[in-house]
């Protein structure tokens, strides 16, 4: 599993934390699923405004989620580098206790999974040669 250590910035807020980079989650935009205890320390929960209440299909069954379209920005951080900042759908999760990226986030951050296995991962725009390695998780409860 591949974990990268992100900055998430909302409004007037911002908070570095550990996401990983799921594949798995297929998206129609950039999204980023957060546990409702960080949407609380982020200044998102409860959800107001321009909100949408839905469900997920996932392997467990269904699970209700909110949608704040462009709530927020994502960017990587690393020791010696930083990604570009990307728009992204936020949906928060009363389940979840950890921040996960959708696989068009993961396109969008320029991450590359070189061996998710072992947690490997590189930018886009470094050489073959360069990894990276994933971030102990972060659990929100």
């Amino acid at each position: 599993m591949v974990r990268v250590k992100i900055r998430l910035a909302s409004k007037d807020k911002s908070i570095e934390t550990v996401a990983l980079a799921n594949s798995g989650y297929e998206s129609e935009t950039p999204q980023i699923l957060i546990p409702t205890e960080l949407a609380k320390n982020i200044g998102l929960w409860p959800p107001l405004g321009n909100v949408e209440e839905t469900e997920f299909e996932t392997a467990g069954g269904p699970l209700k989620v909110w949608i704040i379209p462009g709530g927020c920005k994502v960017s990587i951080l690393t020791e010696d580098a930083q990604s570009s900042e990307i728009d992204a759908d936020v949906v928060i999760s009363p389940l979840a206790d950890e921040v996960l990226l959708s696989d068009k986030m993961i396109s969008e951050l320029a991450i590359v999974l070189e061996d998710a296995g072992r947690g490997f991962w590189r930018f886009r725009w470094e050489q073959a040669g360069k990894l990276r390695k994933s971030h102990p998780p972060k659990y929100w409860r």
